[in-house]
C-alpha cells in the first residue's frame, strides 16, 4: 500500500513517543491512504487517497456519476 496521498501529497510524519519519565523514542504517523477508483475528468483512475481526500471527494463529487 502507497504511503503517499496521490492528491494531497501527503505522507508520513515523523517524532518521538515520549513516556511518562520522558524518554523520547523515534516513532512514526502513517497517513490512512487507501485504494480508490475516482472519476478524473469523466475517466475513471486508480489512485491511492487518503481518507480525507476521499471524504472531500464524495461530498463535493456530482450525485449522478
Amino acid at each position: 500500500m502507497a504511503t503517499r496521498c496521490d492528491l494531497c501529497g501527503k505522507k508520513p510524519a515523523h517524532g518521538y513517543n515520549v513516556s511518562h519519565s520522558q524518554r523520547h523514542t523515534k516513532r512514526r504517523w502513517l497517513p490512512n491512504v487507501q485504494h480508490a477508483t475516482l472519476l478524473i475528468g469523466g475517466q475513471p483512475v486508480r489512485l491511492a487517497v487518503c481518507t480525507r481526500c476521499l471524504r472531500t471527494y464524495h461530498r463535493t463529487a456530482p450525485a449522478a456519476r
